[in-house]
């Protein structure tokens, strides 16, 4: 009876942290794409450079070896920060700035029109 309470946690416990790294690996992802549109410019520039570059220098495609080189990089950057926000516990749900994430409603405030002060408070 201990043992399959035991083994029924440790399932729990690596679900909620495959789950943790995928949500975390989706965010990182989509604020890359999103925020970090400068840098993917920024990115993209540099990489065609590097590419006229080695096409002088290299017989081989060196637009396919600079296009994959960058793709790993923005890849694996997601990972590794996707796998180090894992290992040290922090869950999405922790974050404030991701309640878009976890299905919290913000607080809608109410409109105020030009007129409100003048007229709102007047009961007929």
């Amino acid at each position: 009876m201990v043992s399959a309470q035991s083994s029924n946690l440790g399932k729990t416990y690596s679900w909620l942290v495959i789950k943790s790294f995928l949500i975390w690996t989706f965010t990182l992802a989509v604020c890359l794409l999103v925020v970090g549109f400068p840098l993917v410019v920024l990115m993209a520039t540099v990489g065609c450079l590097l590419s006229i570059v080695l096409q002088s220098v290299m017989p081989v495609s060196a637009v396919l070896l600079v296009a994959g080189g960058l793709i790993m990089f923005n890849v694996m950057a997601v990972l590794i920060g996707a796998g180090v926000l894992t290992a040290k516990g922090v869950h999405p749900t922790d974050m404030q700035w991701l309640s878009w994430l976890h299905g919290e409603e913000d607080q809608m405030q109410k409109t105020v029109y030009a007129s409100c002060p003048l007229t709102c408070d007047i009961k007929l």
